[in-house]
C-alpha cells in the first residue's frame, strides 16, 4: 500500500470518516448548496444588475469556472495529502464566507458599481456583474469544488468497486443539486428572504463540519471560531436590507420573481422591483394625473371609436394597476382587466395602491394568457418591458400578431418603451420595426422628462384623426391639455427591416447597449468631480 493511502486509511479508520453513508451526505448537501447559492447569486445580483439572461450568463459561467478549478484543486490536494481535516475544514470556510455573502456583498457591489462608473464606459453591466461573481462568490465555490474529488479518494477502496462508488457520489451530488435548485425558488425564497436562504444552506455546511471535528474529537478552537462567526453574520445579515440607504421604505420583500420595495412619501406611493434602474409605478394619492407614461399611454382609448364608446382595456403587465386606474377615473364607460406574473406585486397594489377589488388580475404570462383567451378588447396595453429584462416571447413578431388577434376591428395596441434612445440601432427601433412589420399604423411620442416612448398601432388609419376628434368631447381640462399635447407629439413611424422572432431576439444585448448610454448620460456630473478631485470629490 502506498504512503498516501496509509496516511488516508489512517485517518478514515475511526469516526464518520469511517461510515460512507456520512461522505454521501457530504456529497449531497454540498450539490445542493452549490445551486442553491446559484440561485441565491441571481436573487442578490437582480436589484442592482437586472435578471437578465446576460447576468445569469455571467453567473454560471464564473461559477463553473471555480468548480473546476477546485476539482483540479481539491484532486491534487487529496493525492499529496489526503487528510479529510482539510476537506471539513474548507467546507467550514465555506460556510462562513456564504453566510457572510448577505450583508458584505452588497457593500461589494456597490464598490464595484461605483468604481466601474468612472473607469468603463461600455458593457457597464457586464463587467460590473462578472467582478462581482469574481469577488463574492468564486472562493467558496471553488472550496465547494474541492468535495468531490477528496470524496472519491476517502471513499475508494479498490478499483474492483471504484466505478460504482464513484457512481454513488456523482448521485448524490445531482440529487442534492436537484432539490438545492427547487428549494430557494419555491420554498425558502418567497418564504424568507434571499438572505435567510444563504444562511441556511451556509448553516447546512457549518453542521457537516462542525459534526466531523465533534465527533473526531479534533478542531475545538477552529470549530469555536467559525461557529461564532456565523452567529455574527446571521445578526449582520438581517441589518440592512438591498436598498439599505433607503429611508422612506414602507414595504421591503421578495417574491418568486422580484425584490420589491414601496415608497411613500405623503403624495405619492411608487413601487420599485430594484435598486439601480428607478421606479415601476407611481400612485398619486390625490387622483390627479401621475405626470409619467401612464398619462401618455391614455391615448390610446381614446384612439379608437367615439369618446363615450364602452371600452374595453387590457393591460400585459398590469403592476400597481396605475393605468387602469386612471382609465377608469378619467374615461367613460371603461373596463379594464390585466395579466401579472407576479401575484405578489398584485398584493402590493391592492394594500398600498388603492387598486379596486373589481379590477380583475389573472396571475399568468402575459403571452400565455392571450393563447388560451378568446376575448377581444379595444385597448391592450403591452407594459412587461423592464430595464433589460425584456421578456423576448414578448418582443416577438409572433407575439405582435397575438395582439392584433385579440384587438377588435379598430383596436390599438399601446407599448411602454422605456429605454429611450437615439441610436440607430437601438433596442426601441429594433421593436418599433417589428410592431409595423404587423400593423398598418404606427406612432410613436416621447415622454416628457423621462427614458420612457409610448407607442400606439393600429390597423385603423385615421387613429391620429381619432384622437383628436375624442379629445376635443373630454370635460377634464387636465386630461385634455394632456391628450392634446400626445396629439401634437406623435410621430409617425415607417418601419425597417430590423424584425425579431421567437428563434431570434436578442433583446438582451440591445437593451444593455441603450443602459451603458443612459448610465453614460447620467453620470456625466460624476466623472467630471472624479476628474478634478479624484474620489474625494465624490464623497463630497
Amino acid at each position: 500500500m502506498s504512503q498516501e493511502k496509509t496516511a488516508s486509511a489512517g485517518k478514515t479508520s475511526g469516526g464518520l470518516m469511517k461510515k460512507k453513508w456520512y461522505l454521501y451526505l457530504t456529497e449531497f448537501f454540498s450539490g445542493m448548496s452549490v445551486m442553491a447559492v446559484e440561485l441565491g447569486a441571481s436573487r442578490l445580483l437582480a436589484p442592482y444588475f437586472s435578471s437578465s439572461q446576460i447576468v445569469w450568463t455571467i453567473i454560471i459561467g464564473t461559477i463553473m469556472i471555480a468548480m473546476a478549478l477546485g476539482n483540479i484543486y481539491g484532486g491534487k490536494s487529496a493525492d499529496k495529502n489526503p487528510d479529510p481535516d482539510k476537506l471539513y475544514a474548507r467546507i467550514l470556510v465555506a460556510a462562513v464566507w456564504i453566510a457572510a455573502i448577505p450583508f458584505f456583498g452588497k457593500f461589494v457591489i456597490l464598490g464595484i458599481s461605483a468604481l466601474l462608473v468612472v473607469t468603463v464606459n461600455t458593457n457597464f453591466l457586464i463587467w460590473a456583474a462578472f467582478i462581482t461573481c469574481m469577488v463574492v462568490f468564486v472562493f467558496p465555490l471553488f472550496l465547494l469544488g474541492t468535495v468531490t474529488p477528496s470524496l472519491v479518494k476517502y471513499t475508494v477502496d479498490s478499483l474492483d468497486d471504484s466505478g460504482k462508488t464513484v457512481g454513488t457520489l456523482g448521485a448524490f451530488n445531482t440529487i442534492g443539486s436537484i432539490i438545492g435548485t427547487f428549494i430557494p425558488t419555491f420554498v425558502s425564497i418567497p418564504a424568507v428572504g434571499t438572505a435567510a436562504t444563504f444562511l441556511i444552506f451556509a448553516g447546512i455546511l457549518l453542521v457537516l463540519g462542525l459534526a466531523y471535528f465533534l465527533v473526531n474529537k479534533r478542531g475545538a478552537v477552529r470549530s469555536g471560531v467559525t461557529a461564532a462567526l456565523f452567529l455574527v453574520c446571521c445578526v449582520l445579515s438581517n441589518l440592512m436590507g438591498f436598498a439599505f440607504w433607503e429611508k422612506d421604505l414602507v414595504y421591503e420583500g421578495e417574491s418568486v420573481y422580484n425584490y420589491l420595495q414601496v415608497k411613500d412619501d405623503g403624495e405619492t406611493t411608487s413601487l420599485s422591483t430594484n435598486v439601480l434602474f428607478g421606479v415601476q409605478s407611481v400612485y398619486v394619492k390625490s387622483g390627479q394625473l401621475s405626470g409619467m407614461y401612464y398619462d401618455y399611454a391614455m391615448a390610446a382609448p381614446l384612439m379608437t371609436g367615439t369618446a363615450n364608446d364602452k371600452k374595453d382595456i387590457l393591460v400585459l403587465g398590469m403592476g400597481t394597476g396605475t393605468f387602469a386606474k386612471q382609465c377608469i377615473n378619467y374615461l367613460p364607460d371603461v373596463t379594464a382587466e390585466g395579466v401579472e406574473i407576479d401575484d405578489k406585486i398584485t398584493y402590493l397594489a391592492h394594500e398600498y395602491f388603492e387598486l379596486p377589488e373589481d379590477v380583475n388580475v389573472t396571475t399568468y404570462d402575459g403571452r400565455a394568457f392571450l393563447n388560451v383567451n378568446d376575448k377581444k378588447y379595444d385597448v391592450i396595453m403591452v407594459d412587461a418591458y423592464q430595464d433589460i429584462t425584456i421578456p423576448f416571447q414578448m418582443s416577438s413578431v409572433e407575439f405582435f400578431r397575438l395582439v392584433r388577434d385579440h384587438l377588435k376591428e379598430d383596436g390599438v395596441m399601446v407599448v411602454n418603451m422605456n429605454m429611450r434612445s437615439d441610436s440607430a440601432d437601438g433596442i426601441n427601433n429594433w421593436l418599433s420595426d417589428t410592431i409595423a412589420s404587423v400593423f398598418d399604423c404606427v406612432y410613436t411620442v416621447d415622454v416628457s422628462g423621462a427614458t420612457n416612448r409610448e407607442l400606439f398601432a393600429s390597423d385603423n388609419p385615421d387613429m391620429a384623426g381619432t384622437l383628436v376628434k375624442n379629445t376635443e368631447q373630454l370635460s377634464d381640462e387636465l386630461l385634455r391639455t394632456m391628450m392634446g399635447n400626445v396629439s401634437r407629439g406623435l410621430t409617425p413611424y415607417e418601419g425597417g427591416d430590423r424584425i425579431l422572432t421567437d428563434d431570434k431576439a436578442p433583446v438582451e444585448l440591445l437593451g444593455m447597449n441603450v443602459i451603458d448610454d443612459i448610465i453614460q448620460d447620467e453620470l456625466v456630473y460624476y466623472k467630471e468631480r472624479f476628474n478634478e478631485k479624484g474620489f474625494q470629490g465624490l464623497l463630497e
